[in-house]
C-alpha cells in the first residue's frame, strides 16, 4: 500500500466503504468473556470483526497483541476514547479483527488483532492508529508480540 493510502482521510474512506458493503460486524456474545493471561485476566468490552475478501485468505495468519497502560484519564474514559481510532484499524491492510479487553487486576488495556500475515501484524505496529495510541500510553507498559496461529 502506498504512503498516500495511509493517510487518516484515505483511510477513513476506505473504512467508510467497508461498513456501507456489510463486511464490518461488532459482536456482542462476547462481551464480558474473560481470556487468561500469563500475569492477568483480561475481561472483554468490545470486538470488530471484518468479513475478509475473496482477495484474503479464508483464516487469519497472524494475531498482533499490544498491552499497556493509558497516561491519563479513568478506565471508562479510555474505554469510550477507543473508539475513535476503530475506522484507521478497519482500514488497515490485513485485519480481520479486534478485541479489546482489561485487566480485572491491573486495569492494563490489551488489544488482540487478527491479520491475514505475519507481515500485516508486523507493519500495524507503526500505522496511524498505533501511533496514535502510543501517544496516550505510558511507555514503560507498552509492549506487544506478533504470532503465527
Amino acid at each position: 500500500m502506498t504512503k498516500n493510502r495511509q493517510l487518516p482521510p484515505m483511510l477513513l474512506a476506505r473504512a467508510t466503504s467497508l461498513r456501507i458493503r456489510g463486511r464490518v460486524h461488532f459482536l456482542k456474545d462476547c462481551i464480558g468473556d474473560v481470556q487468561p493471561g500469563k500475569d492477568e485476566n483480561y475481561k472483554v468490552f468490545r470486538k470488530v470483526v471484518l468479513d475478509p475478501s475473496k482477495d484474503q485468505p479464508e483464516k487469519p495468519g497472524a494475531i498482533f497483541i499490544v498491552r499497556f497502560r493509558f497516561a491519563r484519564f479513568a478506565a471508562k474514559t479510555n474505554r469510550f476514547l477507543s473508539l475513535i481510532p476503530i475506522p484507521f484499524i478497519l482500514a488497515q491492510p490485513g485485519f480481520r479483527s479486534k478485541t479489546w479487553m482489561m485487566g480485572l487486576k491491573t486495569g492494563l488495556f490489551q488489544g488482540l488483532y487478527e491479520w491475514d500475515s505475519i507481515e500485516d501484524a508486523e507493519k500495524y505496529w507503526s500505522s496511524f492508529p498505533m501511533k496514535l495510541m502510543k501517544r496516550r500510553a505510558v511507555p514503560e507498559t507498552l509492549n506487544y508480540e506478533v504470532r503465527a496461529v
